[in-house]
């Protein structure tokens, strides 16, 4: 549908549209903000039944984890963004009188590209727009080819409250990302896989251009559970967040690590859990939601028939609907291919530890790359904290999955393999712009001690003495 010189051109309309400064406003951000909001409620009932075309989620799934979400987040940035965009005032410090006061502005960086992926393409899509809006640049959206009905609406939402020269939606597969790539954009932001990642970095290098990413981790994401953790509650959490989305979410847990001492146990309870939220026959539940197409299903089918001898829970699909039941592989192997990649589907790894070793499970996650979330489940919280200070990931909780994501006023973001970047409220302002420091000069009380000739020895002291 598109060429490489109609990106072209709609990368110079909006180039120029930025240069005219209109987005410079603050008042003018505000009103983007509060028509985009406006627009995410109008339009509830069309976002909830194109998820559940691309997806099969629920109209209360797809409102908590897009339509809610989104307005939490614009309501959030409209509160602040005055605060946030306000220059700071420093003092220049007495080494560089007569100069007293230095700026620092908070400036957009013009024309940012967002690539959003298919799993949450309103939450990962307007959800990095509300930050680009608020940071003043203008914005060229490139939504995923996978999630065509959301695609499709979202492209028509977009289009009809803001013109293509401030912010549009492309549509199209990888060839069209390809051909944003290789426009000289000012702010990338994707959202995606770490391979992609690796491909969307080295374009943006060509132009030394300022991206930030975030990824699922390429060895996953993992949870630990030890021998005093509530079995039950871990369970019941652990099961909501696998269900979620059909697993196709990069913050879900990947693979568990279980105290052998109770490895058992939690595996019963963790079968409870998933047959009383979702039913014996989730194929058949209509609030079971569905893999994203038939390349995803096969890949989930194909891992499990792999590992077929080992699965206590699950293991049937349906390819007429791409619906995989939530599935328990136990016990693997902590070096098992299995658990050393991302599964991205409803398919759950359970390795099993001696509760004494857990240093051991600790050291070989951090040898691994990085993930984007850690949760543990224990009762030892000063443990737990101690352990959270020293690992390497993006976010995570203690005895809880996921809701560290929903907290206002704190960062989004992966480390590593896992990311680059962050986002969400003031992080997402903050991403989208850059710090400019502007020191205001005096025209009289100007010392020649930095001058020269520098021979004179009453320079050397006063340079000395002012710049201890």
């Amino acid at each position: 549908m598109y060429t490489e010189s109609d990106v072209k051109k709609i990368v110079e309309k909006q180039r120029d549209f930025f240069k005219s400064g209109k987005t410079l406003d603050i008042d003018f951000r505000i009103r983007q903000l509060q028509r985009l909001k406006k627009l995410v409620l109008e339009h509830r009932t069309d976002i909830e039944d194109a998820l559940y075309n691309d997806l099969g989620r629920t109209p209360l799934e797809a409102y908590f984890c897009d339509v809610g979400s989104l307005v939490l987040e614009i309501n959030e940035t409209i509160r602040g963004i005055r605060k946030w965009a306000k220059p700071e005032t420093h003092f220049s410090g007495i080494h560089c009188f007569p100069s007293v006061i230095t700026k620092v502005y908070k400036m957009p960086y013009g024309v940012s590209l967002i690539i959003s992926p298919f799993n949450f393409p309103f939450m990962l899509s307007i959800g990095v727009l509300i930050a680009s809006i608020a940071g003043g640049n203008t914005a060229v959206i490139k939504a995923s080819s996978k999630s065509t009905s959301s695609t499709a609406l979202l492209k028509k939402m977009i289009a009809e409250i803001f013109p293509e020269k401030y912010v549009t939606v492309l549509d199209g597969g990888h060839n069209v990302a390809d051909m944003c790539l290789a426009q000289r954009f000012d702010k990338i932001f994707y959202t995606g896989s770490p391979k992609v990642g690796v491909h969307v970095l080295s374009e943006a290098a060509k132009n030394l251009t300022s991206t930030a990413l975030e990824l699922g981790g390429e060895t996953g994401n993992w949870c630990i559970i030890r021998k005093d953790a509530d079995l039950k509650d871990a369970a019941r959490k652990i099961a909501f967040f696998k269900l979620l989305n059909s697993g196709q979410i990069c913050t879900n847990i990947n693979q568990i690590a279980v105290a052998e001492e109770v490895s058992d146990e939690f595996v019963h309870e963790l079968k409870k859990a998933f047959s009383k939220q979702i039913g014996d026959d989730p194929l058949n539940n209509p609030e079971y939601p569905h893999l994203i197409g038939k390349t995803a299903y096969d890949k989930c089918a194909g891992i499990v028939d792999d590992y077929r001898e080992r699965v206590v829970y699950g293991g049937k699909g349906d390819e007429s609907s791409f619906k995989y039941e939530p599935t328990v592989i136990y016990p693997v192997d902590i070096d098992e291919e299995l658990v050393q990649k991302e599964l991205f589907c409803p398919i759950l790894p359970i390795v099993k530890y001696k509760d004494s070793a857990i240093r051991d499970v600790l050291n070989t996650i951090s040898e691994r790359e990085h993930g984007l979330t850690l949760y543990i489940f224990t009762r030892n919280v000063d443990w737990a904290k101690k352990v959270m200070q020293r690992m390497q990931f993006g976010g995570g909780c203690i005895n809880e999955v996921c809701l560290h994501m929903m907290v206002k006023g704190v960062p989004f973001n992966g480390v590593g393999h896992s990311g680059m970047g962050a986002y969400h409220g003031k992080w997402g302002f903050d991403e989208f712009t850059h710090p400019t420091t502007v020191l205001i000069g005096a025209i009289k009380g100007n010392l020649s001690m930095r001058e020269h000739p520098y021979g004179k020895s009453w320079k050397r002291a006063l340079i000395e003495l002012f710049e201890r």
